[in-house]
């Protein structure tokens, strides 16, 4: 997300450097490149305005300090302002109210409600450490009520079964009652979308509104709609009394107009962004940290707290132990570091967040397929726990063996055994410094030098 307007953006601002003062005519021009960048990302006209206007305002006015160079400072402003229209401070969920705390879902057909009422129940129960149940009252599509007893069943969640032939708001009642005997913390309500916004759709779930009376009106809408995505969170925000946004699909969004018009359009903080589509990629939505990141200066807080839950610290602790007294870095290792990189986003997610890494993340993208990853651990999977211990065993014919095993050819595995050997030098001479990052050095090296991960 937001690539094509770090780029610009990064660029633009580089123009100010070896600037004395900041004038209105020397900032004119980043001014002008900053507003075209900020219109191709799809933000809404008027947010874009005010957003210049408020730059201009600050930069040729007495903030610029002593201590700052004059692109320091512009920077300072340019991203205190970007904190501004993303919403200021982050805002979590409200639920400080008897149990059962209920959530209620809205938003059009395809922005992935569902899928969202099961991330943000996995969410619940990791970080809060709560009891969660989810309902589905959508009764028109197709498999809906399925398809999250299904989420909900692999998350480990309580889930209220309902069926088509029932009324919403009855659904809606009898899952609340069932919250209650089962002393669950939180009731997360999916609702029923349309392809548009429909008064028959808008009265249904306001009855629902009326019925519950959630704690926490969300708005789930996809990043990959852009300003348009602000302007039907508006219009919900007419009928119900919204109290935030979740964006969903913000990985597939280059432009991240969406993030930076929502706030300003609706009034409504954005709490949650979903990027990726496993059941646990769901982030609490930090203006701060995506301001950095727009500005290319990356988001290192939220590295450190993914690594914190997603890393395996006993394999890593291992590991480092192992390198430490100079035992081989073998295969099982390598699957194992790639595995724990996957956790966290891959590799080119993992750079995105790294303050000055925004060109070594394109090449990334460009350079690597994530799918390899998966081929890779195929490879691996295919050998015998001695061969991955001893890598030197791997015979022609045993590379035959996990050629067809891994469904791949003899030089993929040749290529594997190659750039595993790499790894066993770089491991040995940076092994006291950690595992998880020396993986990534390794990896970087290998792009740097031309070649691929697999």
């Amino acid at each position: 997300m937001f690539d094509n307007l770090t780029r610009r953006v990064s660029a633009a601002l580089g123009q100010i450097g070896g600037k004395k003062t900041l004038t209105d005519a020397n900032i004119a021009e980043t001014l002008r490149e900053v507003r075209l960048a900020l219109l191709d990302a799809d933000v809404a006209l008027a947010v874009v305005q005010d957003f210049m206007d408020r730059i201009r305002q600050r930069a040729i006015g007495a903030e610029v300090g002593a201590s700052l160079s004059p692109a320091q400072s512009f920077l300072k402003i340019v991203n205190e302002e970007l904190m501004v229209v993303l919403g200021g401070a982050s805002e979590g969920l409200d639920l400080n109210r008897q149990p059962p705390a209920v959530i209620l879902l809205a938003g059009l057909q395809g922005a992935g409600k569902t899928t969202t009422a099961a991330k943000l129940g996995v969410w619940l129960k990791q970080r809060e450490a709560k009891q969660v149940m989810l309902v589905s009252t959508d009764v028109y599509r197709p498999a809906a009520i399925q398809q999250l007893q299904t989420l909900a069943e692999s998350a480990g969640l309580s889930f209220f079964a309902s069926s088509i032939d029932q009324a919403p708001e009855q659904i809606a009642k009898d899952a609340l009652q069932a919250a209650k005997r089962q002393f669950v913390d939180v009731l997360i309500v999916d609702t029923a979308g349309r392809l548009a916004i429909d008064d028959e759709m808008m009265r249904e779930i306001s009855k629902l509104h009326g019925h519950l009376d959630p704690v926490e009106t969300l708005f789930v809408v996809d990043a990959m709609t852009g300003q348009d995505a602000a302007n039907t969170a508006k219009q919900f925000g007419e009928v119900l009394p919204l109290t935030g946004v979740i964006l969903t699909k913000a990985d597939g969004d280059a432009r991240g107009g969406a993030a930076l018009s929502v706030r300003q359009v609706t009034g409504r903080p954005i709490k949650f962004i979903g990027q990726g589509e496993t059941i646990e990629a769901l982030e609490l939505f930090h203006p701060d940290r995506i301001a950095s990141r727009i500005l290319g200066m990356g988001d290192v807080m939220s590295l450190i707290e993914e690594a914190e839950q997603k890393i395996d610290k006993d394999k890593a602790t291992k590991l480092a132990k192992k390198i430490q007294k100079g035992r081989s870095f073998d295969l099982s290792d390598f699957r194992d570091q790639i595995q724990q990189m996957n956790n966290m986003g891959g590799l080119t997610g993992m750079l995105d967040k790294l303050p000055g890494m925004g060109n070594m993340a394109e090449t990334a993208k460009a350079r690597v397929d994530q799918q390899n990853f998966g081929q890779l651990e195929a490879i691996i999977n295919s050998m015998t726990p001695k061969e991955r211990s001893f890598p030197d065993l791997i015979s022609g014919s045993r590379k035959r063996r996990i050629a067809r095993g891994s469904g791949t050819e003899i030089q993929d595995v040749n290529r594997l055994l190659k750039q595993h050997k790499q790894m066993q030098k770089m491991m040995k001479k940076l092994g006291k410094k950690g595992g998880m990052t020396n993986m990534m050095r390794g990896l970087g090296g290998m792009m740097n030098q031309g070649g691929r991960p697999f």
